[in-house]
């Protein structure tokens, strides 16, 4: 095959998501009314906000070949105990703090403390114990879920505090600040993966676990860390999400961890693990936002977005196979 064709075939493969990603931005604009307005493309970046961050942590932990189904409920458990110490109706305590705006740091803290905390746990149950990821994630996901039962006792923490609420209402460039602090932890994270030597060997240890531990790479170090950073950036979702509804509720956060499962897929990364970019995993974000946003736009029935996103994580799963096919005759 002639070098250049097969550089552009690659290219395509690389980006394909990408290009699916145009390619129904472009239908939308042209059959549903309405679509094709500065206003609505912020909608679609503003609604992906929360989903995006959660998807870069359950990316991560992808890569590295294994799976983790508790982030759903760490963002939940995150933002019900910012609620909690932040709110002032509700089971909220209302703590106030003297400036106020320490509260923004002291919440973040707060969440990030949550996050890492069962990540960590996770991590050295599966690492150290050699547990099985689906298994003890899937406990993580259930007991985590039930302390947030727990705490609310069925009710919500409401009214959060001025100067965190403040982060939900800004916008930057016609963009909330909350759309700009995913777009960053894509930026970052994106930059971690490629640049750094964690990224590369994180995709070593995806790749093939055995031989990056004959190497010399520090696999349970390296998997210990990628399953505490997973909870950490579901944290910070969960903070976001805090801050965008002001408060939390039990039920906060329900059904997040099927999207974000469906924009990791989609966006290329491979549940074999060894394989994935974070820019694609943003792309098959947007990608669902988008479709969500005009099928509200068309008054379709919500039961159609469950339809839609299950058909394209099937259709993701099959391209993902085909990729793989494609890659193997072209080596």
């Amino acid at each position: 095959m002639n070098p250049n064709t097969r550089r552009a075939l690659e290219f395509v493969l690389d980006n394909l998501v990408w290009f699916m990603l145009l390619f129904v931005l472009l239908v939308f604009s042209i059959f549903v009314p309405n679509y094709f307005q500065p206003g609505i493309f912020a909608n679609i970046i503003e609604a992906s906000s929360v989903l995006g961050v959660m998807s870069i942590g359950l990316a991560l932990v992808i890569i590295a070949g294994h799976m983790d189904l508790s982030v759903e409920s760490v963002a939940a458990l995150s933002a019900m105990a910012v609620g909690i110490v932040f709110c002032s109706a509700g089971i909220g305590m209302g703590v106030q703090l003297t400036p106020d705006w320490l509260g923004v740091p002291v919440s973040l803290l707060i969440a990030l403390a949550v996050g890492s905390a069962i990540g960590a746990f996770n991590g050295l149950l599966i690492v150290k114990l050699k547990m099985n990821a689906f298994i003890v994630t899937l406990a993580s996901y259930i007991w985590v879920r039930g302390v947030v039962l727990a705490l609310s006792g069925g009710r919500s923490a409401q009214d959060l505090a001025p100067a965190i609420r403040w982060f939900g209402v800004q916008r930057l460039l016609g963009l909330p600040l909350t759309a700009w602090i995913a777009i960053l932890c894509f930026v970052v994270f994106s930059l971690i993966m490629a640049k750094s030597r964690f990224g590369r060997h994180l995709i070593i240890i995806g790749g093939n676990q055995n031989a990056a531990f004959r190497a010399g790479i520090k696999v349970d170090r390296i998997l210990i860390t990628s399953f505490v950073l997973a909870g950490a950036i579901a944290a910070l979702a969960g903070w976001l999400l805090a801050i965008r509804t002001s408060g939390a509720t039990a039920n906060l956060g329900m059904g997040l961890l099927f999207n974000a499962f469906a924009a990791v897929v989609i966006g290329g990364v491979s549940l074999k693990g060894g394989v994935g970019a974070l820019p694609g995993v943003y792309a098959g974000v947007l990608l669902l936002s988008a479709i969500n946003t005009a099928i509200n736009l068309m008054g379709l029935p919500a039961t159609s977005t469950q339809v839609i996103h299950g058909l394209l994580v099937l259709a993701a799963v099959l391209l993902d196979t085909l990729k793989l096919s494609i890659r193997q005759k072209l080596a």
